[in-house]
């Protein structure tokens, strides 16, 4: 797996890039500043895959697609999940352009593109459309904002359920393979025997 890591917006959120030889990338995520990064290493976006469509993940969509990225996600476009409103109200200048989803995977659970076959997991509790992806041949998890090293997504944003967030990571995420190595939305990578073991936020029983 060749992996590079761009982290950009208010949140710093992290957009996960697997890269072929012929110059053409796999997005996991779409954080603000991605899209340049992208032009700027002469890669060109062929698949962006959405975590969840909260406003840090998905402020470079309409960029990525623009560049030829078919957009994969949970559900439809989702004003609602995506909270611009709301954020600006918090006093962030975010601005999401409006973008469309090419693939909609719902309770979908497994995906192939480019030579990458990922394993999917509806992982429901931080955000309503959370999907986790897991690359099974390098195993790898890219998790989205539902667990962190050493913490979990938050839980009070709309559509969120804590009881439901801890039930998504014991039951699809802790039965994982302990070396799995995890890439969260935020933060730095861990693994499922870490967090199995050490995760105050979730303990694994």
């Amino acid at each position: 797996m060749n992996l590079l890591i761009h982290t950009g917006g208010f949140v710093q959120t992290n957009g996960f890039i697997l890269t072929h030889k012929d110059g053409s990338c796999v997005v996991i995520d779409a954080p603000a500043g991605i899209c340049d990064f992208l032009r700027g290493k002469s890669l060109t976006p062929t698949h962006l895959l959405l975590t969840h469509q909260h406003f840090d993940h998905v402020e470079d969509v309409a960029a990525l697609r623009a560049d030829g990225a078919r957009v994969y996600a949970f559900q439809d476009y989702a004003p609602d999940i995506i909270m611009e409103k709301r954020v600006q109200e918090m006093g962030l200048p975010v601005k999401i352009p409006p973008y469309e989803v090419d693939e909609i995977l719902g309770e979908q659970s497994s995906l192939d593109v480019k030579n990458h076959h990922f394993n999917l997991a509806h992982v429901p509790g931080h955000s309503p459309d959370s999907i986790s992806f897991h690359l099974v041949a390098d195993s790898s998890l890219f998790a989205g904002d539902s667990l962190f090293n050493g913490s979990i997504g938050r839980t009070d944003l709309p559509g969120g359920n804590h009881d439901q967030l801890l039930d998504s990571i014991r039951q699809k995420l802790y039965t994982l393979p302990e070396e799995t190595a995890v890439f969260p939305g935020h933060g730095p990578q861990t693994s499922i025997g870490t967090e199995k073991r050490s995760n105050l936020f979730c303990p694994n029983t």
